[in-house]
């Protein structure tokens, strides 16, 4: 998902994705940890997705103090 895409989605939904794609996140690691998995940059892949959504989430956050 793109940022452009990101900033589109609504505080909620953005927080809903983040919770879900660290729980993917934590099923990669141990698929991983078990056998290895057939393209292990998707870990990579997933966790800058977690950093993108935390990133537009305190963006947010820091905006609304102001």
């Amino acid at each position: 998902m793109k940022i452009a895409e990101i900033r589109e989605l609504t505080t909620k939904e953005m927080a809903e994705r983040l919770v879900a794609e660290s729980a993917h996140l934590d099923q990669l690691k141990l698929q991983h940890s078990i056998s290895p998995l057939d393209n292990s940059s998707q870990i990579k892949f997933v966790r800058r997705e977690i950093a993108r959504f935390k990133t537009i989430l305190r963006e947010r956050e820091l905006n609304q103090t102001k």
